[in-house]
């Protein structure tokens, strides 16, 4: 029976560029599963890559017909963005392992959905002045630097992401992002033990 390796962290702790680097490795495999987001398309994104962009009533429609897993809205400088994940065949657990980014929050909504079983959470942690270090010099690249943006999510992290939160949702292990190629190895060894 497969599962879902979930990795989890606050803004700009290095999720995308673990994920791209454990699914590059060689050892286990682990498939996709593309959430959806309602939120503009970043330079650089593709889409059905990180993510499938969609719109308003494209959510609605999918909402409609009982298709969401778990869901959460921001309301943002720039209107509501959504983000979910989709029950659209992606996902096979009978046969495969797979990876996914995500909030806590979606976390415990995707246990509830899959089961506690199903699911691997890999919680990944930075130190804040380095995280908004990154997350400044990222927004800086774009075409149109959306900082308020940038400033909500930073803040909103350490309620989201709250020592009584991440108990609470049983996470018990968390991995250390200061030296990627140490925390690519110590997460693919925890995948290993546990897949």
């Amino acid at each position: 029976m497969g599962k879902i390796v979930y990795l989890m962290g606050k803004s700009s702790s290095g999720k995308d560029t673990l994920y791209k680097e454990i699914l590059k490795d060689s050892r286990i495999k682990l498939n996709t599963i593309v959430p959806y987001t309602t939120r503009p398309i970043r330079d650089g994104e593709r889409n059905g890559v990180e993510y499938f962009f969609t719109d308003e009533a494209g959510y609605q429609a999918l909402a409609a017909r009982g298709k969401i897993v778990e869901e959460r809205e921001y309301h943002t400088f720039h209107g509501l963005w959504r983000y979910f994940t989709v029950d659209d065949g992606q996902v096979a657990l009978e046969r495969d392992n797979y990876v996914m980014i995500g909030t806590l929050e979606a976390y415990s909504r995707m246990k509830e959905y899959f089961g506690a079983d199903k699911l691997l959470p890999v919680m990944i942690e930075l130190d804040d002045g380095i995280r908004l270090q990154r997350a400044l010099d990222r927004e800086k690249a774009q075409e149109q630097p959306k900082y308020e943006e940038l400033c909500r999510r930073f803040l909103a992290d350490s309620e989201d992401f709250a020592k009584e939160k991440l108990k609470a949702a049983g996470i018990e292990r968390t991995f250390c992002n200061d030296d990627l190629k140490r925390c690519k190895e110590e997460i693919l060894d925890y995948i290993e033990q546990n897949v």
